[in-house]
């Protein structure tokens, strides 16, 4: 079996067990730097009340706590299903080297995890959103900015 069927098996199975004790949806993931294995992650949304706890998210915060890092540099992210926007846009904000997935976005939505709402929502303006957006105090916030960006000792990320 070659190395990358390997850690895809790992993140399915994280996926059957996190579903089969209830944890969440059947989603896993498995985070590898040099061929081991940094962070491991399942769904968690149901059991914890938190709709952030997707499997790759949960593996990525382990990973970078493992790592002593907020960025997954020369990393590989395996997860059983294509990743949704949220777990997407924090894939992207890690910078791993490589995403593999093994269920697409119609599997998941034939299993009843449809995204395709947030993607059309994602393309529309604001203002045509189905949940509203209000800009306001842009005026005091914009110079919390304004000292970021004059800020000498700044981790830049």
């Amino acid at each position: 079996m070659n190395r990358e069927l390997k850690y895809m098996q790992e993140a399915i199975a994280l996926s059957r067990n996190g579903m089969e004790h209830g944890h969440g949806g059947p989603f896993g993931c498995v985070i590898v730097k040099d061929d081991v294995i940094v962070g491991r992650g399942w769904n968690r949304v149901t059991s914890t009340n938190d709709p952030t706890a997707h499997a790759e998210v949960v593996a990525i915060r382990e990973a970078c706590a493992a790592l002593g890092s907020f960025q997954l540099t020369d990393c590989e992210i395996y997860t059983s299903c294509e990743p949704c926007p949220m777990c997407l846009g924090a894939i992207y904000w890690a910078r791993p080297k490589k995403i593999y997935y093994a269920c697409n976005r119609e599997d998941a939505a034939d299993a009843g995890f449809d995204d395709s709402f947030i993607y059309t929502e994602l393309a529309l303006p604001f203002n045509n959103r189905s949940i509203g957006a209000v800009n306001l105090g842009r005026n005091e916030a914009i110079k919390v900015f304004e000292e970021w960006v004059n800020k000498r000792d700044k981790q830049t990320y």
